[in-house]
């Protein structure tokens, strides 16, 4: 099989100072992607900030001979996120592919959570991706290309304590591409989530030490670089840690369609062994396609 490239293709990843962000930078710069290592070099709640990681991570690709820019935005500032993809493209012309995997961490239960918590996470996770995806919108239009991947988490489609406000960020990315999927297709633009599970700086404090060693960032990396590529799918969620890489889907049971004396709040009570029967349950492409099931019930009904 011929090796995945991305010569002459031109890469942003968001938050590529170190983690999961750096060594998606390095393999798309080993495959011969141009990269924009964009990080803000913050401490882990988003304090702070400094170049020297992006600066180091550029260097380290330099070293490979390969080609690439720091870039020290925040990417919930407007004018940073301007200015990285302008440098992007006075550089090099082009921006084929987006990883936005910029994000923080500020857990508390939800008691003890203050709502300044709450819309910091936010604003990094969520508007710190449409931001970027935003920027790059129009030229991957123009190109009729772009690959674009957006960090989604366990937390957001499963829950984890304490973290209420990064499980309804990244929960919110799957919305966001759930859309952008469908509004991109005819551009030949690919967007997709992927869910880690990575020994970072953001998960080294909350798993003992020998878990968090067995969990390297490279072993996410060569999933997220399948979705940059030409051959990626659209609109998936792969969930990948320490090699193990699967597909995560919403879906839907068939349910019941409920009339007359049934469609009552006791009829739910009493229909609720059908309503939740998970034989049958499907995953959608879009939402439309669930209304037609409602409408096809009511036919049938």
């Amino acid at each position: 099989m011929a090796e995945i490239r991305f010569d002459n293709q031109v890469a942003i990843v968001t938050g590529a100072g170190g983690g999961l962000g750096r060594q998606h930078a390095l393999e798309l710069a080993r495959r011969g992607a141009k990269v924009v290592v964009n990080d803000l070099g913050g401490s882990m709640d988003g304090s702070g900030g400094s170049s020297d990681a992006a600066l180091k991570v550029v260097a380290e690709i330099e070293a490979l001979g390969g080609e690439a820019i720091a870039n020290g935005s925040s990417v919930t500032d407007d004018a940073g996120v301007a200015r990285m993809v302008a440098d992007a493209m006075d550089r090099w012309g082009r921006i084929d592919i987006l990883i936005a995997n910029a994000g923080v961490l500020r857990d508390k239960s939800f008691t003890k959570m203050e709502i300044a918590d709450f819309e910091f996470v936010l604003n990094v996770h969520l508007l710190g991706t449409v931001k970027p995806v935003k920027a790059v919108w129009e030229i991957m239009r123009a190109q009729n290309y772009g690959r674009i991947i957006v960090t989604t988490s366990s937390s957001g489609l499963y829950g984890n304590f304490g973290q209420t406000n990064y499980g309804a960020a990244k929960l919110g990315l799957v919305g966001f591409m759930n859309t952008l999927k469908i509004e991109g297709q005819k551009n030949n633009i690919h967007v997709n989530a992927i869910s880690p599970v990575a020994g970072t700086r953001m998960t080294e404090n909350l798993m003992p030490p020998e878990i968090v060693a067995k969990l390297a960032p490279e072993a996410v990396t060569p999933g997220v670089v399948f979705l940059c590529s030409e051959e990626a799918p659209t609109g998936v969620i792969l969930t990948a840690g320490a090699g193990a890489f699967a597909i995560a889907r919403i879906v839907e049971t068939e349910g019941v369609y409920l009339s007359g004396a049934d469609l009552t709040v006791e009829g739910i009570r009493d229909h609720w062994s059908q309503i939740a029967d998970e034989s049958g349950e499907k995953a959608y492409v879009t939402g439309g396609e669930q209304t037609q099931k409602f409408f096809r019930k009511m036919a049938e009904a």
